[in-house]
């Protein structure tokens, strides 16, 4: 009696009866329907005016279904009821789309439908066969005029049989709302599931919020790892000279301070964007531009020659980030991996439309050793690029290592997420 009676099947039924009560607002105005065009009916008396009346209410139901905000609801419902394998999700916000909107309409006409017919059975042969079973016990029940019995079933054997019969109608019963209540388990992930379009919002959403989360990645990759590799340098060379240079321990300290500074502010503002719980996905970060550029050459930890060419305080806000970063990106690189004595060479030139970044660092005597997990940096330089529709070269060149990074300065309104 399990998948009659179960816990599973209970709550299917009361989910039907919950269809059967919503679809009473509907037949009602059905019963109106059908008075006006047939005014001799007793809708509530004649099996075809109800039938009539109960064909007048889904069409009803099924235009009211067509609401956005009438897919959350019946989900919502489903979810409670009906009992639903968890490998088989319905959908979370309201139907957009016409596909979704028809997909609701259609579940929520079988749910009142099908409701309907379970509640007018259960209210109608419940108390019927319960009436049934007590034919041989209760002399009254059996010359009630409810029931009516005919003169061919006042027999022993009949009376003698009639519990059965009130048990096999309570059971034929309970199948019916078994069957019903499975039949809208299984259609609730076709109807209320996410169509192809929620899916695709879905995997944007998704690929938004992950861009934003690589984004801040490499904020503190960049920030961090330059911070890191400066601090190293200056740290190193002031240790070597203690004892004999105490003005270059003064300004190597004086570096590693400023240094750290300025990669906390940028480390608090990229926590305080990861650290906020507004359920959405994290806003786009923002850093220091172009214009904060002599600050990081100046205590860079290398010795610098810098060159303009173009007015580049006239980049959009975007691109004077991503240059920056580059940058940035660059003369960590040149710290970790370059050669000694000679000045790292960087232009950057603004033209019609582009903006150019050369850096040229000397190579080391011998090659550097690779450590796991390296190449962050170049991908990272490239993925700033590509985001804003530029593009990046690598590679040996004149015997150093140059880097080149071009920017279109036309970005579009919206940063790149």
């Amino acid at each position: 009696m399990t998948p009659l009676l179960g816990r599973r099947a209970r709550r299917r039924w009361l989910h039907l009866i919950i269809g059967g009560a919503l679809l009473m607002p509907y037949f009602l105005v059905g019963t109106v329907v059908v008075g006006v065009y047939r005014p001799e009916a007793d809708v509530f008396t004649s099996p075809a005016g109800q039938l009539t009346a109960f064909a007048y209410a889904l069409p009803m139901a099924a235009v009211t279904a067509l609401l956005p905000l009438a897919r959350p609801l019946s989900a919502a419902v489903a979810r409670a009821l009906c009992g639903l394998p968890a490998d088989r999700p319905l959908a979370d916000g309201p139907a957009r789309t016409r596909q979704a909107r028809i997909r609701s309409a259609a579940w929520f006409t079988l749910h009142v439908g099908l409701g309907g017919v379970i509640s007018g059975m259960t209210l109608a042969l419940v108390p019927f066969a319960v009436g049934v079973m007590g034919l041989p016990f209760f002399a009254a029940v059996r010359d009630s005029p409810v029931l009516d019995l005919p003169e061919a079933l006042d027999r022993t054997w009949v009376l003698a049989l009639a519990p059965l019969a009130g048990i096999a109608m309570l059971v034929a019963l309970a199948g019916c709302a078994a069957a019903a209540g499975a039949l809208l388990a299984n259609r609730a992930p076709v109807l209320l599931g996410p169509t192809p379009d929620d899916r695709l919002a879905a995997a944007e959403r998704r690929a938004a919020e992950l861009a934003v989360r690589n984004r801040l990645a490499r904020e503190l990759h960049d920030s961090v790892g330059h911070a890191l590799s400066a601090v190293t340098l200056q740290a190193g060379a002031a240790r070597r000279v203690l004892d004999s240079d105490p003005e270059f321990v003064r300004a190597a300290l004086t570096a590693i301070e400023e240094t750290t500074r300025r990669t906390v502010g940028e480390l608090d503002t990229v926590l305080g964007l990861l650290r906020k719980d507004d359920g959405g996905a994290p806003d786009t970060p923002s850093g220091p531009g172009l214009d904060a550029l002599e600050g990081l050459l100046a205590h860079c930890g290398l010795p610098v020659a810098y060159a303009a060419d173009g007015e580049t305080g006239t980049a959009p806000a975007v691109v004077s980030r991503e240059a920056y970063r580059i940058v940035q990106e660059g003369l960590s690189n040149a710290l970790r991996h370059g050669g000694r004595g000679e000045p790292v060479r960087l232009r950057i030139t603004v033209r019609t439309g582009e903006l150019e970044i050369v850096l040229d660092s000397p190579l080391p005597a011998r090659p550097a050793v690779v450590r796991p997990g390296g190449g962050l940096g170049l991908r990272g330089i490239a993925e700033r690029a590509v985001l804003l529709g530029g593009r990046t070269e690598a590679g040996p060149h004149d015997g150093g290592w140059r880097l080149t990074a071009r920017l279109p300065l036309h970005t579009p309104a919206q940063e790149p997420r």
